[in-house]
This record gives structure tokens, sequence and C-alpha cells, in this order.
């Protein structure tokens, strides 16, 4: 089942990513999430959920029928992750996140990790943003896109091994990414279909789009 889940970041509709919230089997909005959908969605979440800190009153009666779960404002928890970990127990098996950028860098960089958290339970979960889509794998990545359009690689376990690419314009052949080095950052599609494979670790691809 595809989950699509709005967050309270900054957010553009474009008509991809409406398609994405329109198509999903289950959407759900991590608290403030609904005002994204209210502004620039067509479409009500099924769920609502957080502590509500961010939700009014008129977003509130807009969502409708819409489910709420309502957490306290003390939590170990962002809302984000308690929205994931939602869709995951309602049968989710794909998982995309929208309106996870801008703000605070601490929760953007706690986004990415809740991706990791989730290759590393090998659940398929992304960021998609208006320019970009970004994800972690294990084993295999299949990017396909425009030629010209950036690539980054970015480990994010001690050691990406054993990685070979193919279809980027700055090949790699049986290497290593090292966490904490930029090895992988800003390649390139030179084919429209490019794949990447390695033995172990996680490794974060940032696919962002040519215009």
């Amino acid at each position: 089942m595809q989950s699509v889940i709005l967050a309270n970041g900054e957010f553009t509709a474009t008509p991809r990513l409406r398609e994405m919230w329109r198509a999903a089997e289950l959407r759900v909005a991590a608290d403030g999430g609904a005002l994204n959908a209210r502004r620039h969605l067509d479409l009500t979440p099924h769920v609502v959920i957080g502590d509500f800190d961010s939700l009014d009153n008129t977003t509130r009666a807009w969502c409708g029928d819409a489910e709420f779960i309502q957490h306290p404002r003390e939590k170990d928890e962002t809302d984000l992750e308690l929205a994931l970990d939602l869709a995951r127990a309602r049968g989710a098996t794909t998982l995309t996140i929208l309106g996870a950028g801008g703000g605070r860098f601490d929760q953007q960089f706690a986004n990415v990790m809740l991706l990791a958290k989730l290759a590393s339970a090998r659940v398929h979960a992304k960021i998609a943003g208006a320019d970009f889509d970004a994800w972690v794998a294990w084993e295999r990545a299949e990017i396909a896109g425009r030629v010209g359009d950036t690539v980054s690689l970015i480990p994010l376990t001690p050691r990406v091994e054993h990685v070979v690419t193919h279809g980027l314009v700055y090949p790699l052949r049986d290497e290593t990414l090292a966490l904490g080095y930029t090895r992988g950052v800003s390649n390139q599609l030179a084919e429209a279909n490019a794949t990447v494979q390695f033995s172990a670790g996680l490794l974060l691809i940032a696919h962002l789009f040519t215009e």
C-alpha cells in the first residue's frame, strides 16, 4: 500500500506532488501538514496525527471526516515520526514524505535520518520536493531522470562498500564511500536511467532535477 505523509515544512504544490497526494491509498498529515493540505492541495488527509500545536480550528474543520489522533506535546517522537509509524502500522509498504524541507536545520536533518531508520527495516521511503527526490538505499538503487540531473551519493554508515555505478558521468567501479567524505557529491546522470549497486551499508541518494 502506498502512503503519502505531508509534513509541516515548506511545500510547493507542483503537479507531480499533487498527483502523489491524490493517488495515495493512505494520506496522513503530520500535525501542521494538514495546513499545507488546506492551502495547497485539493484533497483532505485520511488521518491527522501529532500534538496539534500547529493545527488551527479552520484547518481542523476543513479536514472534515478525517481521523484525528492526538499525542501530548511532551513526547519522544516528532510528529513526522508518529505519522510514519502510523502508516506502517496500517500496512503501508511504500512511504512518500512531502513538506519536509525548510525551517530548522535540526529537524531537516532528523527527517533524513528517519529515512535511514526505515531503510534499516527494509522499508521503501523517500522525501519528495518540487525539484528533488531523496531516499536511502540498501544494496541497489535505480535513478530515472534527465541527462544532466545532479545525483549525490552520501554514505550514512561508516562504509558503503563495493559501489558500482552505471549511467553516471563519474563512475564508481567497486569502490568504497566512507562516512564524512564528499566523494559521491554532485555527480550527474549521463543516461536517462542509472543504477547504483553496493554490498554493504546505507546510501542516501539525492536526485536534483534540471529545469
